[in-house]
């Protein structure tokens, strides 16, 4: 089957960087399946599960709270705010998370909208990694 290479950097360290056959990214505007071939552009990514399928292998799921994503038809590569595999998010430091960002919210009620929306989507993301913990 046709492949792409796909790299996942983080501020940390290169998480991912091999051929895959597909990848299915949590873009801002909804998840977005890509395969080779796809046509280039660069969104914006929200908190999600980045799901990589290839080789006959079971998906690999790793857990980004943003960034962005530039695809081309060969190539992807995923500047990600953070990323950890799924199997190592503790549930423990997601529920602090999802709890700092209720409280950043709050705090932010009296804020522009800009201020609000930013911490709205840190709420979000905090709640999406409890999930994906929770479920893990």
């Amino acid at each position: 089957m046709a492949t792409f290479d796909l790299e996942l950097v983080s501020p940390e360290k290169l998480l991912l960087s091999r051929p895959v056959e597909m990848a299915i990214i949590p873009a801002a505007e909804g998840d977005m399946g890509i395969l080779p071939g796809h046509s280039p552009m660069i969104v914006a990514l929200k908190g999600g599960v980045i799901e990589v399928r290839g080789g006959g292998q079971p998906a690999e799921r790793l857990f980004v709270a943003g960034g962005f994503a530039e695809i081309t038809p060969t190539r992807v590569t995923v500047l990600a705010d953070e990323a950890t595999p799924v199997d190592q998010l503790s549930r423990a430091a997601a529920a602090v998370r999802v709890k700092e960002a209720e409280a950043a919210y709050e705090a932010a009620a009296n804020d522009l909208p800009e201020v609000r929306e930013k911490a709205m989507d840190r709420l979000l993301s905090a709640r999406t990694m409890a999930d994906v913990a929770g479920a893990a």
